[in-house]
This record gives C-alpha cells, structure tokens and sequence, in this order.
C-alpha cells in the first residue's frame, strides 16, 4: 500500500473533512500515537480551525507510557506486548480521559500501535498494526496488515486512522 502524505504546503483532505465534521457536530478528539509519533495529531492540527476539535496528543512509544499516561493494562503489555488490539483499545479510551478539558473527556480518542519495522517487535511482522476509535461506549480495533518500508507504514496507518474515525462518525 502506498500512501502519499501532502506536501508540507497541503493539507490532507481527510483531516479537512475530519475537522470540519467534529466542529459541525461540536465534538472534540484526542490522538495516542505509538508508530506514528505524533503524525496524526499533526495531520489533524495542519487543518486551519483545528483548535477547535483538537484536544491533544500523546506519543506514548515507549510501553511505560502507555501504561502509566493512558491506563494500558500491564498484565496485557507484560502477556501481550504493545503489539495488540486491545492495547489500542485501552490506548484510545485513555486519551480521553489523559486530554480531557475542565474534566471533560475528548468525545472521541483515536489510537496506533503496531510495527513499522524494520524489525519484528513482539513477534510480530512489521506492518502488523492496530488502529482503535473510542467513541461514547464503542470502541473498535482495526487490524492492518500493510507493507513496505518503515516510513510507507506510517504514512499508510496516518490515513487508516483518519479514514477509521471518519467511518465511525
């Protein structure tokens, strides 16, 4: 899958749509980010007007802060690695709660984990990876099993994550 990221002078059009539907709906997100370092987040922020939707982001690489920022069980991070559906799972209800403004939770949280290589990690193949939607109680993990080189994954788990929120909304 080849995923082309806009120039550092476009904005991608699925954040566009993105903040446009969570400000006419008057909802807010909040991103967890592992393999994608903050690319969501910042594909999102890219967006004129994205301050209005955007609580935050987090960049929880290392496991220790999936656990102890966003409440990722360790008993699953210990059995399972980080490398796991129900880790995004966990990682994109706890941002948020992580991000929430005047005690108020993100309406939706959007999360990545997975491997962009080049080497497996928790025994699992690079492009193995797990995009999950928090919304009110739903929350959903998708599994993608993409290929290509270490940046090409992460581009490719940048547009999943935006087209996956947009779906659910």
């Amino acid at each position: 899958m080849v995923e082309r990221m806009p120039r550092p002078d476009e904005v991608d059009p699925d954040a566009t749509r993105l903040v446009a539907e969570l400000a006419r709906r008057g909802l807010r997100i909040a991103v967890a980010e592992s393999l994608t370092g903050g690319l969501v987040a910042a594909r999102i922020a890219d967006v004129p007007g994205a301050s209005a939707v955007l609580n935050g982001g987090v960049v929880a690489y290392d496991s220790a802060v999936k656990r102890s920022l966003l409440g990722v069980s360790a008993a699953l991070l210990e059995q399972e690695g980080a490398v796991h559906p129900e880790v995004a799972r966990q990682m994109a209800v706890g941002v948020r709660r992580a991000l929430a403004i005047d005690g108020r939770p993100a309406d939706l949280g959007v999360a990545t984990t997975g491997v962009a290589g080049p080497d497996p990690q928790d025994g699992k193949p690079p492009g193995t990876v797990f995009v999950a939607v928090a919304a009110g109680d739903r929350v959903e993990a998708i599994e993608l099993g993409l290929h290509g080189d270490r940046a090409g994954i992460r581009r490719a788990t940048v547009a999943a994550a935006l087209s996956a929120v947009l779906e659910r909304l």
